[in-house]
């Protein structure tokens, strides 16, 4: 006579299924990794570098992100 129960096997399917869903939700929705101060950085030379604004604003304009000296051209 058959037996309504599944057994192991299906569960794991299950499960690993569970798991591979799970890991691509997470690969999807969680946000990547950069540094925003960099990118206003990268503004702020691009900024100084057309002219429209002076190398005291832009040396205030770093220092008040807090970003690495070695970003600011001398």
């Amino acid at each position: 006579m058959a037996s309504w129960t599944l057994g192991l096997e299906p569960w794991v399917w299950m499960a690993a299924w569970a798991l591979v869903l799970g890991v691509a939700v997470w690969l999807l929705v969680r946000q990547p990794r950069h540094d925003e101060t960099a990118d206003a950085v990268a503004i702020l030379r691009a900024r100084f570098a057309r002219g429209e604004i002076s190398e005291e604003e832009f040396r205030r304009a770093t220092a008040a992100l807090g970003a690495d000296p070695r970003q600011v051209p001398r």
